[in-house]
């Protein structure tokens, strides 16, 4: 006999928890069933202790910048690799705790267990049914391991697994560069591991922008081997592992896979919904409203792999929610796009592509090789590139390599989604010295090329003054 219940949330990740708090706000008849792990992939594996272990390798690094400023003795530091992975572990059992909290008290409303759909109304977990009037699928990811590789033990691991580990070995292959890949080979490589890179795309970072990636790359290039354009094959080789991808082939210790990931569709029933998947195993759904088909089931996170980010992944859960309770779904607007790959210097992408945009859409530069204070702090690397619309100026998206990018990176966001042009930014002050004078002479750069730009009677016409020490 099935169990009824308002509805049933399948997945306790970022967006299942999203989409509990407001389910919770206007029923208590309600099942939240989770298969695995609890604490989300950002807090236990992902986002947070990503992040410690890079903050980590950053501070080292940063002892080769300490002559330069006068401060002697930065060749007698060590870094304790071990010590570095206690601390993230620490951190994360910390963060991991604070999520936990989203669970208590539920009681039998908490169910572990892997759920199955049986139709638009009705879940299967283990050998229990229960029915609901709406059911959110929230079931999230897992990184891809090509089973050849997997059958190399643990010598092949990807970062579900990378943070368990008490060291790291002298030599590490990564694969995949995308932003997991470029964050994890960089703070390796500067914790002193011996890292080679490999991808099968040129583009790193999930870059478009063809001069913005080649920065990246000549930067990276400077601190670990980087081989990209071919496919890599990997085999046994003693204790370790064969890399080889074109001309290239290294011997390593150990391998990071970090190919991407797949979503939890496996067995989960979407075939029961009576609706046709893609070639992916993708149900049809709108970004905005997350209802699958005409059905009452929503798809919510990474599982539906539409934006497989943790702020993408809340507000899909909010969606979820809100609609799963609602007698009528709504459409919501989704964010300006924004991703942020914390490398060093910071690599992001805001609002459209430049692959996607026309040919005549306006490109204002500016390159941070001499860029006042970023001199003066030792990180003028990196350039900066932002799309404008040729006839009026308005922002329309852009792509960065530069230090302080994510915060650049929300600065430009909130231009794109007040639909802001460069004129109105360069209204805006801009304190001397920072980093945001740079966007400021990309901003120039662009405004000098659109079509609308007459001699204006405010501030937007103020020209910079020529001299590093004053722009």
């Amino acid at each position: 006999m099935a169990t009824d219940y308002d509805t049933i949330i399948l997945g306790a990740g970022t967006a299942g928890l999203a989409a509990l708090r407001e389910v919770r706000k206007r029923t208590d008849d309600f099942l939240l069933v989770n298969d695995g792990p609890y604490g989300t992939t950002c807090a236990r594996v992902g986002c947070m202790p990503s992040k410690v272990f890079i903050e980590a390798a950053n501070a080292f690094h940063a002892r080769g910048k300490l002559g330069e400023f006068g401060v002697s003795g930065a060749d007698q530091l060590a870094v304790d690799i071990p010590a570095v992975l206690a601390r993230v572990r620490k951190l994360r059992d910390y963060y991991v705790s604070g999520v936990l909290k989203a669970t208590e008290g539920l009681g039998e409303r908490n169910l572990a267990g892997r759920g199955r759909l049986l139709g638009p109304d009705r879940v299967a977990v283990g050998d229990r049914e229960f029915s609901a009037r709406r059911i959110i699928l929230a079931t999230g990811s897992r990184p891809v391991l090509p089973g050849p590789w997997a059958e190399l033990g643990e010598r092949v691991f990807t970062t579900d697994s990378l943070f368990e580990r008490p060291d790291l070995p002298r030599r590490i292959a990564i694969i995949g560069l995308g932003a997991i890949g470029v964050e994890m080979a960089q703070a390796m490589a500067r914790l002193g591991i011996e890292v080679s890179a490999f991808s099968s795309s040129d583009r790193l970072a999930g870059l478009h922008d063809k001069k913005v990636n080649a920065t990246l790359r000549a930067l990276l290039d400077q601190e670990f081997a980087v081989h990209t354009g071919h496919e890599v094959e990997l085999e046994a080789a003693g204790d370790g592992v064969r890399v080889r991808a074109g001309k290239a082939s290294v011997e390593v210790d150990a391998v990071l896979a970090a190919i991407g990931r797949r979503p939890n569709l496996d067995d989960v029933g979407l075939e029961t919904l009576g609706v046709d998947l893609n070639e992916k195993g993708l149900p049809p759904f709108e970004p905005g409203l997350l209802r699958i088909g005409d059905t009452p089931v929503f798809i919510a996170g990474d599982v539906n792999t539409h934006a497989p980010i943790l702020h993408e992944a809340a507000d899909e859960g909010f969606i979820a929610g809100r609609n799963a309770m609602a007698d009528e779904p709504i459409c919501y607007q989704r964010r300006t796009p924004l991703g942020v790959v914390f490398s060093d210097p910071v690599t992001a992408h805001v609002g459209q592509r430049r692959s996607d945009l026309p040919d005549d859409t306006v490109v204002g530069e500016v390159d941070f090789s001499r860029q006042g204070r970023a001199r003066a702090a030792q990180k003028n690397d990196g350039l900066l590139r932002v799309y404008a619309a040729h006839d009026t100026g308005c922002i329309l998206g852009a792509e960065l390599c530069t230090p302080a990018g994510d915060h650049l990176a929300h600065l430009l966001a909130l231009a794109v989604d007040q639909k802001l042009t460069v004129f109105d930014l360069l209204r805006m002050p801009f304190y001397h010295p920072v980093l945001e004078e740079g966007l400021r002479t990309a901003l120039r750069d662009a405004g000098k090329q659109v079509d609308d730009s007459p001699d204006r009677s405010d501030l937007a016409n103020c020209p910079a003054m020529g001299s590093e020490a004053l722009d």
